[in-house]
């Protein structure tokens, strides 16, 4: 049985992927988490999950971030001591054929946010970015500090556009201390097998898609592209559990307390290692005892070919670092996937 502290956070998407972990994180280090998520990309067996795993319900709203009645209700009947911002469409495809969609959404809800927060004296704010604002890195591994690129596609801009708007903020009279955190590719699931990542339709990322192969739900991976400059030929990712992900947001809440008003920083979460696409592969067959069935087919247009974090950042001044390797990582995911098949 879990002890709940009257220290409450808001996680906006709290029933996403990440923001549904983040809500165990945060529990386990004495806080309570309120989620508000509509529900467009995540399913309300999420609720059931965290019910299992935390011995009792977490108090969630059913609304739109883009909503200020709803948002204003939210913070009205608790008193916050922070927010952490998941709520955001992410589909990169998707964005670049419905670029309105996702400006309206991801803008417009951060914008809605930071009213509210002004309109009731909440100041602490965790905000999900993306490396995806680095683009194709001249150097290795990014920094902080690494120029950021051109977006890829609308929703690559979004993150950026968000960022420049707390940058802003942080020289306006709000007030607000602010973390921006730079998530390279979660993957992985709650050790308990209850809850996970649970993409609805074809999956967009790597990991589903090699978990549902191995099922037998799909016939076969594609692995898009064999001749890059790596050792195999295949793309490289920074692949982070979604756990220690999940740690990285209740720390820089922790972080934020003793901060001045009008502060803001960023870091990037990930490993500090990139693994290849054909790495994930054999870890994922040496985990599952699986063979799986994938093909080579061509590039994908939009690809980075390597990217992976420099993490010396988070670790010196957030006290963070990830707990979990490849490995580990790819052994929740399959456990979380035969759970599914069991439910």
């Amino acid at each position: 049985m879990y002890i709940w502290f009257m220290e409450k956070i808001l996680i906006t998407g709290g029933a996403g992927y990440i923001g549904s972990h983040t809500a165990i994180a945060l529990v386990n280090a004495g806080y309570q988490p309120i989620i508000i998520d509509d529900f467009s990309n995540s399913n309300t067996s999420v609720l059931k999950g965290l019910h299992e795993i935390l011995g009792r319900e977490v108090h969630c709203y059913t609304g739109d971030c883009n909503d200020s009645g709803i948002m204003s209700k939210v913070f009205m009947e608790h008193q916050l001591a922070g927010v952490i911002h998941f709520a955001a469409y992410k589909a990169v495809g998707e964005s670049v054929a419905h670029p309105i969609k996702y400006y309206k959404n991801n803008v417009g809800s951060l914008l809605v946010l930071l009213e509210t927060m002004k309109e009731f004296g909440v100041k602490n704010l965790v905000f999900s970015s993306s490396c995806t604002v680095y683009g194709q890195p001249e150097k290795l591994p990014v920094k902080e500090d690494s120029p950021r690129k051109p977006a890829e596609s609308p929703y690559g801009n979004t993150k950026k556009i968000c960022e420049d708007i707390l940058n802003d903020v942080t020289r306006s009279a709000l007030g607000l201390r602010m973390i921006s955190l730079r998530y390279f590719n979660p993957i992985g699931a709650h050790n308990s097998a209850k809850i996970g990542e649970l993409p609805l339709g074809v999956p967009a990322n790597l990991v589903p898609f090699v978990t549902q192969t191995g099922a037998g739900i799909r016939e076969r991976l594609t692995v898009y592209g064999d001749d890059y400059d790596t050792p195999d030929g295949t793309c490289i990712r920074d692949y982070i559990h979604v756990m220690d992900l999940a740690d990285a947001h209740v720390k820089s809440i922790d972080y934020l307390k003793d901060k001045p008003d009008n502060f803001m920083d960023l870091f990037n979460v990930g490993t500090g290692q990139g693994n290849t696409v054909m790495e994930v592969i054999k870890a994922f067959e040496k985990v599952s005892a699986k063979t799986l069935n994938f093909q080579i087919g061509p590039r994908r247009p939009g690809d980075v070919e390597k990217v992976w974090a420099d993490t010396s950042k988070i670790t010196a001044k957030l006290n963070w670092q990830p707990k979990f390797n490849l490995e580990d990582a790819l052994r929740d995911s399959w456990r979380w996937q035969l759970a599914l098949a069991d439910k």
